[in-house]
């Protein structure tokens, strides 16, 4: 186990230019009333795969993990937590995170429960990939790095996190971003069934459902979720080297049971655990998140995700949507690292 992390921390440290693109990248397209807090010009323009690695790659032991993550920018700036979801790692941020380093933020990406470096401190600790138990897990993170209010921003499980510690715990967090809006959801709401052509887009979760899913994850992780990366991002032109540099987090000894388990729970096919359960029923109520928000979309989502129109009263902070366009997909920050940047840039504003 030592030698694959000793693998992983080879691949990802090193120094990593930040170079700077000689013109702004892509055009941002406002659903919602424009803010006049922050401007396109406020960060520098980046092209998309700039960067390919970070400049650190740290553990510590939080909470019931050894948690593997990425940090850039000064230690005593404001701090922003990056979150990523699945199939994809911290990778995801390798753009974002030298763009807010430079504005003087403190950023920290994890790799979640499954990923990368991160492991297990007990072999008989539960491998639940229940969506409260995550968030607990950066909690348990800002705990270990004395990090007592952050601001929050993701995409997919990373915006289902960030989600849940707004609405339980609020007073961790300062302010946040969200891809695909409002993702907090319940088993009970995951038995309801959906009309066809949306269970279709969620035939993973159902192939999952059975043994031979398990099985065949775990025997093709590499092609699955480089097939989940294809359909989730239709018009995204990513190459091999760079879909490889995550792939290498799947290799997570963990990883399968966690993500078995998560798609499990949620259509109620895997018991949680019952220590877990009073938090669950407060998610299960649909909490209203009170802290400043931007959710975002990409215009070639190719996900299910929901209409911004359908969660917009789950927001009672100041709130707007911004849908970025361009052909975006799916992985929002690797693919329009400058628009999500600088959403998280205004909101730590608000």
């Amino acid at each position: 186990m030592h030698e694959k992390i000793d693998q992983y921390r080879r691949r990802f440290c090193g120094n990593a230019a930040m170079a700077i693109a000689a013109t702004q990248f892509g055009m941002m397209g406002f659903a919602e009333a424009q803010s006049s807090l922050a401007k396109a010009t406020d960060l520098p323009a980046i092209k998309p795969g700039t960067n390919t690695t970070f400049n650190t790659l740290k553990q510590i032991d939080a909470g019931l993990l050894n948690i593997g993550y990425a940090e850039a920018g000064p230690a005593d700036g404001p701090v922003v937590i990056l979150l990523h979801g699945w199939p994809y790692d911290i990778h995801s941020y390798v753009d974002v995170a030298p763009l807010l380093a430079t504005m003087g933020y403190r950023v920290i990406v994890p790799h979640l429960r499954g990923y990368g470096t991160t492991r297990f401190l007990s072999s008989s600790t539960v491998r639940n990939g229940q969506p409260s138990v995550v968030a607990l897990d950066i909690i348990a993170l800002m705990d270990a790095l004395k990090i007592e209010k952050a601001t929050l921003a993701g995409f997919d499980w990373g915006a289902r996190t960030a989600n849940i510690i707004a609405a339980l715990w609020p007073q961790r967090c300062k302010a946040m971003v969200s891809v695909s809006g409002y993702l907090i959801g319940s088993q009970e709401s995951g038995k309801l069934p959906l009309p066809p052509q949306a269970e279709l887009e969620w035939w993973y979760q159902f192939y999952f459902a059975t043994e031979r899913g398990s099985i065949g994850y775990d025997k093709y992780r590499h092609d699955f979720a480089k097939l989940i990366w294809q359909l989730a991002s239709p018009k995204w032109n990513f190459d091999d080297a760079l879909f490889d540099r995550s792939a290498l987090a799947f290799t997570n000894p963990d990883h399968v049971s966690i993500v078995v388990h998560n798609y499990r729970w949620r259509l109620g096919l895997a018991e949680g655990e019952p220590k877990y359960d009073e938090l669950e029923g407060r998610l299960a109520e649909s909490p209203v998140i009170t802290v400043p928000t931007i959710t975002l979309e990409g215009d070639a989502n190719g996900a299910p995700h929901p209409d911004p129109s359908a969660y917009a009263k789950k927001f009672s902070g100041k709130y707007r949507h911004q849908t970025i366009t361009g052909g975006i997909g799916h992985n929002l920050p690797q693919e329009a690292p400058q628009a999500f940047a600088q959403a998280v840039v205004e909101v730590d504003s608000y």
